[in-house]
């Protein structure tokens, strides 16, 4: 049933017809630029960079045009590095629980998938999405680390939860630029918060990455706290190791 607000939001279950307004891309990739300044700023990588770019002025014979090429060259590395732990999360998804949302979501009743839709001149434009999965009777499937989608197997290291072990796993949020600081993220966490108290889950876990400093402010104003973390995000290690990008699992107890 849709969910009216008082900012002309509208929060309804996912639609078949929605297939080609999903907006995974953007709400992935643009990660990538925070990833690569938050990696730049790192003293280690302003020290290569230094030592390059001085080594490229000498070998250039003093040549400042050298200088910043070769800074240049370990700057456009990073950002690569960054582009692809992304660019490989945003391909397993849309080839594992996003190739068929229809089967993965709307079908299953464990599972929940919705659309944030606005008033925008009269006509109806999707601006936001919410989506979780459910894990019934202490089953431990697989979970995707926000960073770049490696499946890694649920393990002892989260706390057990209570009953039968079910749980929620926020496995998408997104809000779309335009349309952010207005209320949506946290209308669209109450509904999956909803959504997990009806369907009985202990709590709600998520995965998000270190760049993604707006989203992890919103899920400690829910409540939500880190409970692991970990640097493996399942590209090439060299990949992990220069984006310094950290996967924290946070969760909240229902």
């Amino acid at each position: 049933m849709a969910q009216e607000t008082n900012f002309q939001f509208t929060i309804r279950e996912y639609r078949p017809s929605d297939q080609h307004v999903v907006m995974l891309r953007d709400g992935i990739l643009e990660h990538v630029y925070p990833a690569f300044f938050k990696a730049m700023s790192h003293p280690d990588h302003v020290g290569v960079a230094l030592s390059i770019s001085m080594a490229g002025y000498v070998l250039g014979g003093s040549s400042y045009f050298q200088a910043l090429l070769f800074g240049s060259v370990w700057a456009g590395l990073i950002y690569y590095c960054c582009h692809e732990i992304y660019e490989g999360y945003m391909m397993r998804r849309l080839s594992t629980d996003m190739a068929d949302i229809q089967a993965t979501y709307l079908e299953n009743p464990d599972n929940g998938f919705w659309v944030a839709e606005a008033d925008v001149n009269g006509q109806s434009k999707a601006v936001g999405m919410v989506a979780v999965m459910g894990k019934r009777g202490g089953e431990e499937g697989e979970r995707f680390d926000d960073c770049n989608g490696g499946a890694v197997g649920g393990g002892s290291e989260f706390a057990q939860d209570a009953g039968d072990g079910s749980h929620g796993e926020m496995t998408h949020m997104v809000v779309l630029f335009p349309w952010r600081r207005k209320s949506l993220g946290s209308q669209l966490m109450r509904k999956a918060l909803d959504f997990c108290k009806e369907q009985g889950y202990a709590r709600l876990v998520v995965d998000v990455s270190s760049p993604q400093s707006a989203a992890i402010s919103l899920y400690q104003k829910f409540g939500f706290v880190q409970i692991t973390s970990h640097s493996n995000t399942h590209a090439n290690r060299w990949f992990s190791k220069l984006a310094r990008i950290n996967v924290m699992r946070m969760e909240k107890l229902i």
